[in-house]
C-alpha cells in the first residue's frame, strides 16, 4: 500500500474515531446527578409508572391511558414498610395522562410500589422500585 494511501486511511480512522466519541461527550457534558428510579407496567389500556425523583426529593405515580373507555380512578403509593397514599379519584380519557405527586424526603430503606385503584375493576401495581 502507498505511503498516501496508508495516511488517507489513518486521517479517515481518526475522523470517525472523533465523530463516534462527539456525541457521547456531549450527552454527558454538564452538571452530573444521581438517577431517578422509575418503574413501569404496561396494562390492557395504557401504562402506569412510578418515579423516585432526586430532584427535588418526590415520587411521582403516573398513568397514560392509550385506549378505552374513560375511567374513574385514584392513583397512589405503598411501601414494604406498609405506608401507602392515594390522590383524589380522577376522570381519566384516552390520550390523558394523570400524574399524582408526593413532595417528600422519601426513605431508601423501603421499596416503593406504584397503584392505581380503577372504579369497578379494582387495583393494579407496578414493579417495586428501589433507590
Amino acid at each position: 500500500m502507498s505511503r498516501a494511501r496508508v495516511l488517507a486511511v489513518t486521517a479517515g480512522v481518526a475522523i470517525g474515531s472523533t465523530l463516534l466519541v462527539a456525541p457521547a461527550q456531549a450527552a454527558t457534558s454538564g452538571p452530573a446527578r444521581a438517577q431517578d428510579r422509575v418503574e413501569c407496567t404496561r396494562m390492557t389500556n395504557g401504562q402506569l409508572c412510578i418515579s423516585l425523583n432526586t430532584s427535588p426529593s418526590r415520587v411521582e405515580v403516573f398513568y397514560t391511558k392509550k385506549s378505552g373507555g374513560q375511567i374513574k380512578a385514584k392513583l397512589g403509593y405503598r411501601t414494604t414498610n406498609g405506608g401507602s397514599s392515594y390522590g383524589p379519584t380522577e376522570t381519566i380519557s384516552t390520550g390523558d395522562r394523570e400524574t399524582q405527586t408526593w413532595t417528600m424526603s422519601y426513605r431508601c430503606d423501603v421499596d416503593w410500589k406504584g397503584l392505581i385503584k380503577v372504579e369497578g375493576q379494582g387495583t393494579f401495581e407496578t414493579p417495586w422500585a428501589t433507590c
